[in-house]
């Protein structure tokens, strides 16, 4: 029987702006199993990012409740939420945020000097398929390349979850297929949790679950029978 890795129940995010409430998130509730991967798609402003941002322990809900296992993450004081980010969680972003001073190999081998069980630079980075790029710096990577260096440091930590926001948005068709090529194989290869959010319709093929959103809420749950290759994926 699949694990739930998180349980969350009538989460919701609002803040405050001047004399208006905006409803980030609004009484979201749903099971993830542990391996699975989902796409979460929506319009800019739909709530993706703000349940994301919560499930990484980089933000707060307003109301209700999120386990990690069974760890109330919602309870948790900053500390707890630091090492549960440090031992559990992976975070791939639009933009790469790669150290232009260091190499591939050296990017990648910043995040396994402060884990308690990490692979190897090498393996991680032959995960994504540019184990033969790892001495070249980011300047002489393509966007692609660059995006898959940031997967690669995401994943050496061996981390339970895997979040990705828009990690192919700043890419072209041929390129983010690649891109959504390395997070399918981290997802097979070492059954990481994968949570991806996307504006790009087509990607959800790849998933296990897609989870339409709209006006802060999950409208609609897609369930793919049977998940398509990202080579298959049309653009």
């Amino acid at each position: 029987m699949t694990e739930t890795i998180f349980r969350a129940r009538s989460l919701t995010r609002t803040y405050l702006t001047g004399e208006v409430t905006v409803h980030a998130l609004r009484d979201v509730s749903l099971d993830i199993q542990a391996g699975e991967l989902v796409v979460m798609l929506g319009p800019s402003g739909s709530g993706k990012s703000t349940l994301l941002n919560i499930m990484g322990g980089l933000d707060r809900p307003t109301s209700g409740q999120l386990f990690f296992r069974n760890t109330e993450l919602t309870t948790l004081p900053e500390r707890g939420l630091t090492l549960y980010r440090r031992e559990h969680v992976g975070v791939v972003f639009q933009f790469y945020n790669l150290i232009p001073s260091l190499t591939a190999y050296e990017n990648v081998a910043l995040v396994t000097e402060i884990s308690a069980n990490p692979m190897r630079p090498d393996e991680a980075l032959a995960l994504v398929g540019l184990e033969p790029r790892r001495n070249h710096f980011p300047a002489q990577l393509s966007g692609g390349e660059q995006q898959r260096v940031a997967i690669a440091r995401a994943i050496a930590k061996r981390p339970e979850v895997l979040l990705c926001d828009e990690p192919t948005g700043a890419l072209d068709s041929k390129t983010g297929i690649r891109v959504i090529d390395a997070l399918v194989n981290v997802n097979t290869q070492l059954g990481t949790t994968t949570l991806i959010i996307t504006h790009n319709a087509s990607i959800y093929a790849v998933a296990d679950r897609v989870l339409f959103f709209a006006d802060g809420s999950i409208s609609k749950i897609q369930v793919n029978e049977r998940r398509l290759s990202a080579a298959a994926l049309t653009w």
